[in-house]
């Protein structure tokens, strides 16, 4: 019966269109990334908070093989974060809502095909949706930060074998907390952007799972990039584009994965609803997303 339910999804995930939109996102993904992180290290700034500042760059440790991470934290010596200045840049604010809506278009247009909606939101209803959840998804990102701040000031105050013990449960407890907040995102993803009403106790354990899987391949990406042959060869195959196409290449992987959860929440109720109109058409239920 599970063997059933993987291969649609397996054959959904071979379709030409699920892998362009699943490249859009990735792309936009780059576009939005440094942004967002720009913004995030700019309000700790203005806080004065440099412990949540910490925090961010800790997460970025633990998000991101050490390559990527040693990039994007220091850059070429002047652009990284923690060699810029951090002041408060409207620019990048500006910025970030106008690229990560890039984000949500092309998955809500997937989303939509995936629930048997015809007809997507027009491109200002889009653009709303995507800054309230662009607004949601960040505030979720901002607690996981504050969170990890606390602990760090916390740990500053021990000393001694305390101390390390603490920072290691500190640490579990961290990487553990990350988990739900990446569920509740992913929820409110495949609750909210559908163009269509889509039933929160349908997505809600597919968005566990996905939350799950997307923490393993975070942990696999791991172990694959600290391997020495890999790292070479990534480097003679992109030069210096190398850490662009691995947060591109990274990103159209968990793009996948999303959408492949979206696909499995939904089958069940798009087989309904063709069942359904199979045996009555008349009976169709007004607002479905077979209709939308």
């Amino acid at each position: 019966m599970r063997g059933r339910r993987i291969i649609p999804t397996l054959k959904y995930l071979m379709e030409v269109e699920v892998h362009v939109y699943a490249f859009s996102m990735a792309a936009n993904v780059l576009l939005s990334f440094f942004p967002f992180l720009v913004v995030m290290t700019s309000i700790c700034g203005a806080l004065h908070w440099r412990a949540a500042e910490q925090a961010v760059f800790f997460t970025i440790k633990d998000f991101f093989p050490s390559d990527i991470a040693t990039i994007i934290l220091l850059g070429n010596g002047t652009n990284g974060l923690q060699t810029r200045r951090h002041s408060f840049e409207l620019i990048s604010v500006l910025l970030l809502l106008f690229t990560a809506n890039g984000i949500f278009e092309p998955l809500e247009v997937a989303l939509n095909r995936i629930w048997g909606v015809k007809k997507n939101r027009s491109f200002f209803k889009n653009q709303l949706v995507s800054i309230g959840l662009i607004l949601t998804c960040g505030t979720l990102a901002l607690l996981n930060v504050v969170l990890t701040a606390v602990n760090q000031e916390f740990l500053g105050t021990q000393e001694g074998i305390l101390s390390q013990m603490l920072g290691v449960v500190t640490l579990v407890v961290i990487k553990m907390a990350a988990i739900p907040i990446s569920i509740a995102m992913l929820f409110l993803i495949y609750w909210v952007l559908p163009n269509c009403k889509v039933s929160a106790i349908q997505v809600l354990p597919v968005s566990i799972i996905v939350g799950l899987l997307l923490e393993l391949m975070k942990y696999l990406t791991h172990q694959v990039y600290i391997w020495g042959p890999y790292r070479a060869k990534m480097r003679n195959e992109y030069g210096p584009f190398l850490d662009s196409a691995s947060i591109v290449f990274l990103s159209f992987l968990a793009s996948m994965v999303i959408l492949a959860g979206a696909e499995w929440s939904a089958r069940p109720v798009i087989q309904e609803s063709a069942d359904t109109i199979m045996e009555d058409p008349k009976e169709t239920e007004p607002g479905s997303p077979a209709q939308n």
